[in-house]
């Protein structure tokens, strides 16, 4: 079956209540549940808890709120969402968290301040993510101008059936949209490549969590929403400098990890804002299409640092938009008003 009729159907299963869909038979199921457990023993956790980057990034474009008196349109305010990688586990320092990267990347091209809410938790899954949500949305602070989540890893881990994945996703990305928001989804990453999974779960893995990244795209494009693919952990990089992109523990990225999956996740997150100098009219010399929608999410689930926007009716275009450097160096916060 190919990816984009299996992501169909768990986005249909998800869409209507269907069940858990068996992507890999019973007895593939217990050597890849036999080969996860021996990885996280190998890859270990003991990292501590993420530093917090909640706060004011780029003060020097405006002052730090809006209202009466207050110069210019006072600040963006971005929210993210989701598990481990979206809270940073595995830097020490809060700027170098991605939360952090894209605050200070996104304050750089709007020019205004960007204040910075992160409820993501480490080891969160999908269910979680109602949670969060009803943390943004549910007290007297206005509802932020945008919002990424990166989610879905452990969904995969450990062992939730994908329709209840998206379904949760969903859930999240339409109470969101519903409150204004712009959302930006980075979606499962492929678990195929982490250097301490072998053979035969490192291609269940990939083919699973690609699976899953395929299934997340169709279900949120419907509401409105953004995807960007974190695919193979965002590109080539981290295949060709492992040592480098991921942290001591083997498994989460490590500072430039970060840097490099900001850098991918920025240019969608200001075109969602209408920030960015480049339109979503179609470049075809960077092979970008328009695809149904279903196609397009396939597509994205293969190659990392892939977009896809929703279009018109059932059709989504497909964008390879350049990078932008985010910050080496992110200014320190100002404390969040708490």
């Amino acid at each position: 079956m190919s990816r984009a009729r299996t992501a169909r159907r768990i986005a249909a299963g998800a869409a209507y209540g269907g069940g858990g869909l068996g992507l890999v038979g019973v007895a593939a199921v217990g050597l890849v549940l036999a080969e996860v457990q021996f990885a996280k023993r190998t890859v270990g956790t003991g990292l501590g808890d993420p530093p917090r980057a909640d706060g004011l990034y780029g003060s020097d474009f405006g002052g730090p709120a809006d209202g009466p008196g207050a110069e210019g349109p006072g600040p963006l305010r971005l929210a993210m969402l989701g598990d481990s990688t979206a809270a940073g586990l595995g830097v020490h320092r809060a700027r170098q968290t991605p939360a952090a990267l894209l605050a200070s990347g996104l304050a750089a091209v709007a020019e205004r301040p960007v204040e910075l809410r992160n409820v993501a938790l480490s080891g969160a899954m999908s269910d979680d993510l109602d949670r969060q949500v009803g943390v943004l949305l549910d007290g007297e602070t206005p509802a932020p101008d945008v919002c990424v989540i990166m989610i879905g890893a452990n969904d995969v881990t450990r062992r939730m059936p994908p329709t209840q994945s998206v379904r949760h996703l969903t859930s999240a990305v339409r109470r969101l949209r519903l409150a204004g928001c712009e959302v930006v989804v980075g979606t499962c990453p492929d678990l195929g490549t982490i250097e301490p999974v072998y053979q035969p779960l490192r291609w269940l893995a990939r083919r699973v969590s690609r699976q899953l990244a395929a299934a997340q795209t169709i279900g949120v494009v419907a509401l409105g929403a953004r995807t960007i693919s974190m695919g193979d952990l965002l590109g080539p990089e981290f295949a060709a400098n492992p040592r480098e992109m991921f942290g001591p523990d083997s498994y989460h990225p490590s500072a430039e990890g970060y840097a490099t999956a900001a850098m991918a996740i920025l240019p969608t997150v200001c075109a969602a804002l209408a920030l960015w100098p480049e339109s979503d009219r179609l470049d075809v010399a960077r092979n970008e299409d328009m695809l149904p929608v279903a196609k397009a999410a396939s597509a994205a689930a293969g190659q990392a640092g892939t977009e896809v926007t929703p279009a018109r009716g059932p059709w989504a275009l497909l964008k390879h938009r350049r990078r932008r450097r985010v910050p080496a160096e992110s200014p320190a916060p100002t404390p969040a008003e708490a």
